[in-house]
């Protein structure tokens, strides 16, 4: 992951202060001084030091979501 990605959707994991890690997926909104932000799947927004990230990739695209309800190719009856 580069900040050439910034739009892209990605996986981050992170360590955290207490020495665990903690994954993080979402689109990059900005990578600048060594800051990332990641606009995560509710809106919220998380910022992450660039050498805190242990490991990275990036994924598709989130799909849309299914309405609730029958599934598709249901049979009625």
């Amino acid at each position: 992951m580069t900040p050439d990605d910034v739009g892209r959707r990605a996986t981050l994991r992170v360590r955290v202060p207490d020495g665990r890690f903690r994954d993080i997926v979402g689109v990059l909104e900005s990578w600048q001084d060594g800051v990332i932000r990641v606009r995560r799947r509710n809106g919220g927004v998380t910022e992450v030091t660039a050498g805190d990230i242990v490991a990275s990739k990036i994924v598709p695209q989130e799909p849309p979501r299914r309405r609730a309800g029958r599934s598709e190719g249901t049979a009625r009856g």
